[in-house]
């Protein structure tokens, strides 16, 4: 099982959003989200990106990632 796939509901839903099918354009464009997002809200992401840079790209793309309400 991957040890990556410890993200929370909220977690998952983020990234969702911003899954382009490569980690490089999640990256780059939640990062590009961010001076758009309120505080709490950029503190999450920024810890849900950091979670995503600690994965390889074989790890990244093991992971499924499916908003709540698709599972």
């Amino acid at each position: 099982m991957n040890k990556y796939n410890n993200f929370t509901v909220e977690e998952t839903n983020l990234l969702s959003i911003y899954m382009t099918g490569s980690k490089e354009g999640l990256v780059v464009a939640m990062n590009a989200a961010l001076p758009f997002m309120d505080g709490e809200m950029r503190d999450f992401a920024a810890r849900t990106l950091a979670k995503v840079g600690r994965m390889t790209e074989a790890e990244f793309a093991g992971l499924a990632v499916y908003p709540a309400d698709e599972v």
